[in-house]
């Protein structure tokens, strides 16, 4: 089991606040990979208009919901489980699988590591590689799946290398699994921040292969982490019925059942987002990367992984400097096989995207 040291996360601006004395509002999180435009106007106005929802039961079966799902994900609403965020439904489908040896692809998520310990299980991490940009190597990686693997954990698009495995890819992938009985996890939290969605979700895999499971939620690109609305979708009935067997009624509750019936089908901030997203990447990726200070890696996430090339300055020293001018990034150091010479930064509005490019890049 690989050590994870003590960090700051996104979330953790209390903390921030206190060490460093700047009030929480006026810091700008870098870190956290949240939708900069936050919750759409249309969810605001539908959840204050029904906020008497609260006096009834949802739906045991959030039968409306998975069906909204659904119709977004491009699935049939009988693939679809809901949970209290994704987090949920990685540590029921770890509970379920009880994987004793797992493959994670690293760096990434610590969350993977945490409940296949907690399960009982060792996990062992396939790292990408820094010369290949942290593209996945297939050939490569292939040779290292074998029959004493039970499960392999993939995030996809990676957090935090923002690198990506194509559906063409995970196609083999999946073959390969198949043969060695592990089931597969791909944790899609970031897919709809992609330029090119579709050439990277597994969704439309679920049809043909009973071995995977795609986790999603609506914390990061719907800017809802307090709502804890996550969802899973397989091709395995028999694993959504286990599923639905262990998880407690009614863990979602009435709001976010009408948030989510309203956010998947509002077109007009998914469109908004992802033009966001896509022009801001760009520019930010170019500045970085015409800069003789960093190397910056090809982006798919709405966040981009950069290493530090000058040899006097550590990620340490960059998150103070752009703490001090209430910018808050990530020190990368904390992931395994990266070290102090590593940040990781997001996507926000063009005017604080400005900020943190003259803070960094002297632009």
């Amino acid at each position: 089991m690989i050590k994870h040291k003590d960090h700051f996360h996104g979330s953790d601006l209390e903390t921030i606040e206190e060490q460093f004395g700047i009030k929480k509002e006026e810091i700008v999180s870098f870190s956290a990979n949240v939708n900069p435009l936050g919750i759409s106007p249309l969810l605001r106005a539908t959840l204050a208009d029904k906020i008497d929802i609260i006096s009834t039961y949802p739906d045991r079966e959030y039968t409306s919901l998975r069906k909204c799902i659904a119709a977004y994900c491009g699935t049939e609403y009988t693939n679809v489980v809901v949970g209290n965020g994704s987090t949920e439904l990685i540590s029921l489908f770890i509970q379920i699988a009880h994987p004793q040896k797992a493959l994670v692809i690293g760096p990434t998520y610590s969350e993977y590591e945490r409940e296949i310990t907690l399960g009982g299980g060792t996990t062992l991490y396939y790292p990408l590689k820094e010369n290949e940009n942290f593209a996945l190597n297939l050939e490569d990686f292939l040779s290292h799946l074998n029959e004493s693997i039970d499960l392999l954990v993939i995030c996809n698009p990676n957090n935090p290398t923002s690198s990506c495995i194509s559906n063409a890819k995970m196609r083999h992938i999946l073959d390969a699994c198949k043969q060695y009985g592990i089931y597969v996890m791909v944790d899609e939290t970031y897919v709809e921040f992609s330029e090119h969605m579709e050439e990277i979700s597994a969704v439309s895999l679920t049809n043909y292969y009973n071995n995977i499971v795609i986790l999603r939620g609506t914390s990061k690109f719907f800017a809802a982490p307090g709502l804890r609305l996550g969802y899973a979708i397989t091709g395995n009935h028999d694993l959504i019925k286990a599923i639905n067997t262990r998880q407690n009624p009614w863990t979602i509750h009435s709001l976010a059942v009408i948030a989510g019936e309203t956010m998947f089908s509002d077109t007009a901030y998914i469109q908004a987002t992802r033009q966001l997203i896509t022009t801001e990447r760009r520019r930010i990726y170019q500045a970085f990367q015409a800069h003789p200070d960093f190397k910056v890696y090809p982006p798919s996430a709405n966040f981009m992984l950069a290493r530090i090339l000058r040899k006097e300055v550590t990620s340490e020293d960059l998150f103070e400097r752009a703490i001090r001018e209430k910018m808050m990034l990530r020190d990368c150091s904390t992931f395994p096989f990266l070290n102090q010479k590593y940040i990781r930064f997001c996507v926000m509005k063009p005017e604080d995207n400005n900020r943190l490019m003259h803070c960094l890049l002297g632009v």
